[in-house]
């Protein structure tokens, strides 16, 4: 069961404050990870590796790398249908939250699953992605 919007805002917001394009739908979903180009999508969560790890590395690694053409989130466990439409996406993937896929032409070039969050510290987190990015954008 979703957690009431209030309470998920701000952690929304420290994305989209940051340029993050949320697709709260899955026709957004389809509309961008179908596109040309290269796409970030962070999968946001409520947890606190999440809050704690995943979205201050994913802001460092942004401010120090290439970036992709778009910069993009789905909230895992709020907007269901979006989330489960881009982990569609995600072939070969199981789900996680959170987790960062970079796509490139709509074709998955790199994960960042749950794993490689939880137990990181946001610097090493940061390192990796910055490195991805580099790689693929």
């Amino acid at each position: 069961m979703p957690f009431p919007e209030m309470m998920v805002a701000p952690m929304r917001r420290e994305l989209t404050a940051q340029g993050f394009e949320e697709l709260r739908t899955p026709e957004d979903v389809d509309r961008v990870l179908g596109e040309k180009g290269t796409v970030l999508v962070a999968v946001n969560s409520t947890c606190g590796c999440a809050a704690g790890r995943m979205r201050p590395a994913l802001l460092e690694a942004v401010q120090r790398a290439k970036n992709p053409d778009r910069l993009t989130t789905v909230f895992a466990g709020q907007d269901l249908e979006a989330t489960q439409r881009a982990r569609d996406y995600f072939t070969n993937e199981p789900p996680s939250s959170p987790s960062i896929a970079i796509m490139k032409d709509g074709e998955l070039v790199y994960m960042m699953p749950r794993a490689l969050i939880e137990r990181r510290t946001p610097d090493v987190i940061a390192a990796d992605l910055v490195s991805a990015l580099n790689q693929y954008c």
